[in-house]
This record gives structure tokens, C-alpha cells and sequence, in this order.
């Protein structure tokens, strides 16, 4: 579980100052050939009177703090320091090199969108066998196996304390908002939901999360498994009822059930209620993980009626 302690804040800026420095002429070999050796760096060569540097730097230096060690950052001073940039030839700024085993293996020039930035940064640390993200998607990991063993509070607190960290972190809002589905405080999780940043809006874990407060909203009025089962027993052209059943099973947790009967259903009348058993198969397929035995196995029949 991550801890955030008291010192955290001054540990964070110690970090900092050792992940990204100002370099020179004179330290060029040992803060970016030799440093390379163990982790990949990153140089921006930039001057006080360029404005995209003004924009890149500051982009670059939160991206190199949010891999908190999988590289570092040595900015440089092109007006106080043109030896090294003339051998690397610099012919404009902003200029981005990146340094891996003491040679340079990417680069780009100009300010570039944050997207791009994180992409270079993550592609780097992988390099080095590092991560991007400070280990946060091994903390993610983390909480999932703690939700599916049905420690529900110890995961939703390791999720917090991701979003934290990084308040953009999809999978940590998605999995927030399946703890309190899974503790049945569903207004709760449609706040968590809601108040999700706009950019990870419509990401899987996301639309994850959605698909399953809306079964499990479903769920609240699902009758009793028997009688529905029965009721389909006796008169197997009574939709409706077959629909039901299929609703009580996915809230009873027998979800491969739930699929069959929805695909019963659809193959009996694929126009049925608007369409009402696709909808809810893909519901359910969004609520599970993709590479799920459920969805691969649901999705393969329910085309193989779409386009028979």
C-alpha cells in the first residue's frame, strides 16, 4: 500500500534534485554520458529568451518528476554553454536529446504537446527496464488482487492514495469507483465517477466502471433466480422473462449464465425491446475484463448471429 508521510513533500523535492539538473560544458560527461550508463537522460538544451522553451521545460521536468527515477533530466544553457551544443549539432531550440549507455538514442526539436512528452518518457524508461510511472501501476496491480480477494477498503484506500499521486490515473478511478459498487455504495461511486478529469473520461477503466454501476443498478431490481427460471422453464418464447433471468443471474454473480440467456434471447429475436439483450451483453462485456473467457467466448457467438 503506498504511505504518504509527513516528510513526504521535502523527500519528494530532494528526489527532484537529484533527477533534474543544470548542466555545462565542463559536466556534460558526468551528468549525461556516464550517468546514462544506469539510467536513461534526458537533455534540453534551451535559453532564457526562447518561448517554447518556456513551454517544453517546465512539461518535461513534471513528466521526468512522475517516473520518480526511471530517468533524469540535465537542461542546458545553450547561450552559456555552446561547446556541447555545437558538437551535437543544435542548430535550434528547444532541442531534446536522449541519452542511453553513454549514446544518444532519441530526440526531437520544438515544443511538443504533454501526450507526446509522456509517450518520449515512457518509451525511455522501458529502455532501462524502468517505469514512467514511479511504480504506480505495480500499487494498481496491487489493489486489484486486493479487491478481488475481497479486501474492498484496503483497495479503495490504495487507490486514493494513487490518485494522489497522479489525479489523472485511470485505472486507480476505475477501481475506486468498483469498491464502492462492490460495498454497494452506488451514489457514492457515480460521484467518484463523475468527478473524474475530462481527458480519462472516456477511457476502458472508465467505461469499465460505468458498464457496472449500471448492472449493478440493474441488479437492484432483479426478482428471485428460481421463479424467473422457472417461469422461462414452463414457456421458453416468454422473452421478457428469459430477459429477467439473465438480469438476477449477472446480480447473483453467475455472469456465464447471464451471457447464455441473453444470447438465447437474441437469437430467438434479435429486434426484441429496441435491441434491449445486445445492449445488456455489452454491458456486461464492458463491466469484464477484455481478455475475460466470458467476453471472448460471448462476443464470438453473438457475432456469429449478427452476421449469419
Amino acid at each position: 500500500m503506498l504511505e504518504l508521510g509527513q516528510g513526504q513533500n521535502g523527500a519528494a523535492a530532494a528526489q527532484n534534485a537529484e533527477l533534474i539538473v543544470d548542466g555545462s560544458d565542463q559536466t556534460f560527461m558526468a551528468d549525461v554520458v556516464e550517468a546514462s550508463q544506469t539510467v536513461p537522460v534526458i537533455v534540453d538544451f534551451w535559453a532564457p529568451w526562447c518561448g517554447p522553451c518556456k513551454t517544453l521545460g517546465p512539461a518535461l521536468e513534471a513528466a521526468v518528476t512522475r517516473a520518480k527515477g526511471a530517468v533524469k533530466l540535465v537542461k542546458i544553457d545553450v547561450d552559456q554553454n555552446q561547446a556541447i551544443a555545437g558538437q551535437l549539432q543544435v542548430q535550434s531550440i528547444p532541442t531534446v536529446y536522449a541519452f542511453w549507455k553513454g549514446q544518444p538514442v532519441d530526440g526531437f526539436q520544438g515544443a511538443v504537446p504533454p501526450s507526446q512528452i509522456d509517450t518520449f518518457v515512457a518509451k525511455l524508461a522501458e529502455m532501462s527496464g524502468g517505469s514512467a510511472d514511479g511504480g504506480l501501476s505495480e500499487a494498481v496491480e496491487a489493489a486489484e488482487a486486493m479487491l478481488e480477494e475481497g479486501a474492498v477498503a484496503d483497495a479503495a484506500q490504495t487507490f486514493a492514495a494513487i490518485l494522489q499521486e497522479d489525479p489523472a490515473n485511470a485505472p486507480a478511478y476505475g477501481g475506486l469507483v468498483r469498491c464502492h459498487v462492490a460495498l454497494g455504495e452506488l451514489d457514492q461511486a457515480e460521484a467518484v465517477l463523475n468527478g473524474a478529469p475530462a481527458e480519462i473520461s472516456d477511457s476502458v477503466e472508465l467505461e469499465a466502471a460505468r458498464a457496472q454501476i449500471a448492472l449493478a443498478r440493474q441488479a437492484e431490481s432483479a426478482g428471485p433466480v428460481a421463479e424467473l427460471q422457472a417461469a422461462v422453464d414452463a414457456d421458453p418464447a416468454n422473452l421478457q422473462a428469459r430477459y429477467d433471468l439473465a438480469g438476477a443471474l449477472q446480480a447473483a454473480g453467475r455472469t456465464e449464465e447471464a451471457v447464455d440467456q441473453l444470447l438465447d434471447l437474441f437469437r430467438r429475436d434479435k429486434e426484441w425491446n429496441d435491441g434491449a439483450a445486445k445492449t445488456l451483453l455489452f454491458q456486461i462485456f464492458d463491466a469484464l475484463k477484455a481478455n475475460d473467457p466470458i467476453v471472448l467466448n460471448g462476443r464470438r457467438k453473438l457475432s456469429s448471429m449478427i452476421f449469419a
